[in-house]
């Protein structure tokens, strides 16, 4: 399943993930400068938390109180081992059943288990990307 959109329709592409995915845990692959953060800071609105989403880069994750419960955005980007990640606690976030939002997933591979959802973001062009459920 795909979807090509702009920038500016961000909510377009929150609406169809949410619509059509089979998981709380959702895994963002996509090269540096995709637009995964981007897309993550729109879900995490949809979800209604009221904060101003930021990139966990260095903090790993950043938690948000929503009307959906617990929200969970992990950037795994400058890790340099998995073992950060056990670290701080990250097998037990993906045990909660709370939404989970992983950007570079490919770095803690091995603790992800089955039910999740991947989803890919190609860069089209300068506005547009494709956004597919793998």
């Amino acid at each position: 399943m795909e979807l090509t959109y702009e920038l500016h329709e961000l909510d377009v592409a929150v609406k169809h993930i949410l619509e059509n995915t089979k998981s709380k845990t959702l895994l963002f692959y996509g090269e540096m400068g995709a637009g995964k953060t981007t897309l993550i800071k729109e879900l995490v609105k949809s979800l209604g938390v009221t904060d101003v989403a930021s990139s966990p880069t260095f903090s790993l994750v950043n938690h948000y109180v929503s009307d959906e419960g617990p929200v969970f955005h992990f950037d795994f980007y400058r890790i340099e081992n998995e073992m950060e990640a056990l670290d701080i606690g990250f097998e037990d976030y993906l045990e909660s059943g709370e939404w989970n939002l992983i950007e570079w997933p490919e770095k803690v591979e091995k603790f992800i288990g089955d039910n999740t959802q991947k989803l890919l973001i190609t860069v089209e062009s300068k506005n547009i990307r494709k956004l597919k459920f793998c």
